[in-house]
């Protein structure tokens, strides 16, 4: 590992040195709709705070402190949130695309604003448990020009896949296919050096993955893979937020921004737990909710003042803020939007979304026989 990359002293955190960070926060997160319609998907509470917070304190542990947010969707949102970033031990500055110009054009939009020679670039919606001065450290070892955060999966069918060879070089950059040739995958987390973000097209789209990184494989430029097995979760569906969500509360998934101790739950200020209820698989109740008793809420996000009544049932679901749940209701795998109210014995399964504002009447939607 390089110089600038090695650990500091006993268990603390390898640091580096001479790193920027951008953060990639441009999408309109569709799949996670309704709750996506009042604020961008790096913004949702997950683990009881924004899930940028969990990434800023890892790239914060590490030792980077300079991050630029590539923003457009929303993008007064975040500025307002976590301000100049002081507060997490950051600066923080944002750049504001005018119209969606994909990973690689988000990249090049930012350059004007970056200080090192190196840059750590990050999609906003992963959650990863990646070591980053490992990551930096293989950059350096190798003067790569760019290196790729490669993640091993069980089933690499549904991702493109990136091989590399003996040395850890990439090969090739390839597109979905029932036979993979490889596991890995690209994880979305890039370090670049200077000269090679600075080839990237300005003004226009561009994707890493077809352009940018095809061309400099076909320059000769040396890509290198950091290849491990390390936690790994994109959060852009519904289950996959719920349960990245509840992973961080359970400790799985690594993360120094939680608001209480890793376990069964986090029960934010506020909020209020009948006795007689049970919360367990990672949920995360928000400020001043309320769960009545008998109710049951599993794996799932609450969002600030949801209610669920008594002897309802919420199982790895997204209730927006000030939404309700009426008693004996059962959710499983369901989005409900903020201030919408599902009624009283009502059954939504298996992907039903709610949009916001929207009341549900009483035993409105069913999926069992008896009413």
């Amino acid at each position: 590992m390089s110089p600038n990359a090695g650990p500091l002293s006993g268990n603390a955190t390898p640091q580096v040195s001479g790193v920027d960070a951008v953060v990639l926060v441009g999408g309109k997160g569709t799949r996670l709709r309704p709750l996506t319609l009042s604020a961008p998907k790096p913004m949702l509470p997950t683990a009881g705070v924004p899930f940028l917070t969990h990434l800023f304190s890892r790239i914060r542990a590490v030792g980077i402190t300079h991050v630029v947010l590539g923003t457009s969707y929303k993008a007064e949102v975040f500025s307002e949130h976590f301000g100049d970033g002081s507060s997490l031990g950051l600066e923080l500055e944002y750049v504001v695309e005018e119209e969606p110009l994909d990973t690689g054009g988000g990249i090049r939009n930012v350059a004007d604003r970056l200080r090192e020679d190196d840059v750590m670039v990050f999609n906003g919606d992963i959650l990863s448990g990646v070591d980053l001065a490992g990551v930096v450290g293989t950059h350096r070892d190798n003067a790569a020009d760019v290196t790729l955060h490669l993640v091993k999966v069980a089933d690499p069918r549904a991702f493109g896949c990136v091989p590399t060879d003996a040395e850890g070089r990439v090969e090739a950059f390839l597109e979905k296919t029932e036979n993979p040739p490889t596991d890995q995958i690209n994880a979305g987390c890039y370090v670049f050096r200077r000269e090679a973000l600075l080839s990237i097209p300005t003004g226009r789209r561009v994707s890493v993955e077809r352009e940018t990184f095809p061309g400099l494989l076909a320059e000769g430029k040396r890509l290198q893979g950091h290849v491990d097995t390390s936690y790994w979760l994109d959060l852009g569906t519904p289950g996959a937020f719920v349960q990245g969500s509840a992973d961080l509360v359970r400790g799985i998934a690594p993360s120094a921004a939680l608001p209480g101790p890793a376990g069964e739950a986090i029960v934010l200020d506020g909020a209020q737990v009948h006795p007689e209820a049970v919360v367990t698989g990672g949920s995360t109740i928000g400020a001043g909710c309320v769960v009545e008793a008998g109710a049951r809420v599993d794996g799932s996000v609450l969002f600030d003042g949801a209610t669920v009544a008594a002897g309802a049932v919420v199982e790895r679901s997204l209730l927006g803020a000030r939404s309700t749940v009426g008693a004996q209701a059962v959710l499983r795998d369901v989005v409900v939007g903020d201030e919408a109210t599902v009624g009283a014995r009502c059954e939504l399964l298996s992907g039903a979304r709610v949009w916001p504002g929207i009341t549900l009447p009483e035993c409105g939607v069913r999926f069992s026989t008896d009413a």
